[in-house]
C-alpha cells in the first residue's frame, strides 16, 4: 500500500499512520527501532530497497529524508508505504523543500517511534561530523558509508577526527568475514607472533584501510597498505611469522579465496563480497558503541604505512601473494574435489544394490584425505 500526502504536516502524517495501524493491525506495531535515512533524491529508491531488505531481520519504521530544492516556499511532501511496498517495515518518505531542508530534525522527531532506539544512516556523502549533525545527534547509532565518498582518504581521516561513540561505517561491516578468517587462522598452532602484515586493496576501498588499521592495532606490528586498481576491493592479506607467511587471497572479481600457510594444505574458502543489505542488517543488530571499529579507525589506521607501489610491483618484490596464482590454486582444488566425488560415485555404484549414501560419503572423504 502506498499513500501520498502532498503538502502535508507532521500531524497529518502521524494521523494517517494511526489510521493505517487500525487497518493492518499488528503488522504496523512490531517495529523495534526507527531507521532514519538522509539521502539525495536520485539515490532514494536504491537506499530504500537496501533498508527494506535489512528490515526482514530488524523490523523498523523507516523514515527517509530527501533534501529536495532548498529554494522557494517551505513544503513537506510525504509518502507512506506499508505491506508489500515496504518489506517488513513501515516506510515514511519525506521530501523537504525551502527552509525545511535546513531543519530535518524538526520534521523527523514527531515521526520517531516512542521508547525505541534511533539509527541514522547516510547512504551517500556523510556529514562532516555525524555526531554533531542534527539528525545524527538524535540517534544512538550513526551509520555512514565512506565508500560512497568522493574522496575516500579525506573522509576516513575526517571520520576518525570527529568520531563519537555510536559511529560506524558500512565499509567496516564489509570486512567482517575477512577479520573472522584471519582470527581463526591465528588461533591455530603454531602460536607465533606476527612480525609484519600487508594488505592489498582497491584504490577506492576504505574497507582495505580499516582492515589494515584493525591488524595494526590488534597485532601491534608494522602493517603496509598497497593499492590495486579501483573496483577490485580487498584482494589479499599476508601475515609474516617465523615459520613463514600466511596468505589469504581473493582473486580479482572472485567469490572464493585461498588460504596458504606453512605445514598445511592449501584450502579454498568461500569469501563472496557482502551486500549493503547484509552489512546494514549487521549494524542494526547492535546499538552499543563499536569499540573495535573505533580502535581500527582512530588508533590503528593512522599508523599504517601506505606504500607507493602497484600490486604487480608488490607481487614481484615478494611483499604480497599473486592473485593469478591463487586463482589457479582455487581452480585446481575445485577440480580435485570434483574428481574425488566422481571417482567415489563410480566405485560405490551399483555392483551391490545395497550401497547406501553413507558409503558414498565415506568414499569421498577417503579420496579427499588421500589428496591431502
Amino acid at each position: 500500500m502506498i499513500v501520498d500526502l502532498p503538502s502535508a504536516s507532521t500531524a497529518q502524517i502521524s494521523q494517517r499512520l494511526i489510521e493505517i495501524r487500525e487497518d493492518v493491525g499488528a503488522m504496523a506495531l512490531s517495529r523495534v527501532l526507527t531507521l532514519v535515512l538522509v539521502v539525495p533524491e536520485d539515490d532514494a529508491e536504491e537506499a530504500l530497497s537496501v533498508a527494506n531488505s535489512a528490515s526482514h531481520q530488524h523490523p523498523a519504521r523507516i523514515v527517509c529524508v530527501i533534501l529536495a530544492n532548498p529554494r522557494g516556499k517551505a513544503r513537506l511532501d510525504a509518502q507512506i508505504r506499508v505491506g508489500g511496498d515496504a518489506g517488513a517495515s513501515e516506510v515514511v518518505v519525506l521530501r523537504l523543500f525551502g527552509e525545511l531542508t535546513r531543519h530535518p530534525r524538526s520534521v523527523v522527531t514527531p515521526l520517531v517511534l516512542p521508547d525505541s532506539p534511533v539509527v541514522a544512516w547516510w547512504p551517500g556523502e556523510a556529514p562532516k561530523n555525524p555526531g554533531a549533525d542534527p539528525v545524527g545527534a538524535m540517534a544512538q547509532r550513526r551509520v555512514t558509508d565512506s565508500a560512497a565518498a568522493s574522496n575516500i582518504t579525506a573522509t576516513t581521516k575526517r571520520l576518525a577526527k570527529t568520531y563519537s561513540p555510536g559511529d560506524t561505517d558500512l565499509a567496516w561491516s564489509r570486512v567482517t568475514l575477512w577479520r573472522g578468517l584471519v582470527a581463526t587462522t591465528l588461533d591455530r598452532a603454531p602460536f607465533e607472533s606476527v612480525t609484519e602484515a600487508t594488505v592489498v586493496g582497491g584504490a577506492d576501498s576504505p574497507s582495505a584501510d580499516l582492515l589494515a588499521g584493525w591488524l595494526q592495532y590488534r597485532l601491534r606490528c608494522p602493517v603496509s597498505l598497497i593499492r590495486s586498481r579501483a573496483g577490485t576491493g580487498i584482494i589479499s592479506v599476508r601475515l609474516e611469522r617465523a615459520s613463514g607467511p600466511i596468505d589469504l587471497v581473493r582473486p580479482l572479481e572472485g567469490a572464493t579465496a585461498t588460504l596458504d600457510q606453512p605445514g598445511q594444505p592449501q584450502r579454498a574458502i568461500a569469501l563472496a563480497p557482502r551486500s549493503d543489505a547484509e552489512c546494514l542488517a549487521d549494524e542494526l543488530r547492535r546499538l552499543d558503541p563499536d569499540e573495535v571499529y573505533e580502535d581500527a579507525l582512530t588508533k590503528g589506521l593512522p599508523k599504517v604505512t601506505r606504500r607507493r607501489m602497484t600490486m604487480t610491483e608488490a607481487v614481484e618484490a615478494g611483499l604480497a601473494p599473486s592473485p593469478s596464482a591463487a586463482r589457479r590454486t582455487a581452480e585446481q582444488i575445485a577440480e580435485e574435489s570434483h574428481e574425488a566425488i566422481r571417482s567415489a560415485m563410480v566405485e560405490s555404484a551399483p555392483e551391490e544394490a545395497s550401497s547406501s549414501t553413507d558409503d558414498v560419503k565415506s568414499a569421498v572423504r577417503a579420496k579427499l584425505a588421500d589428496k591431502e
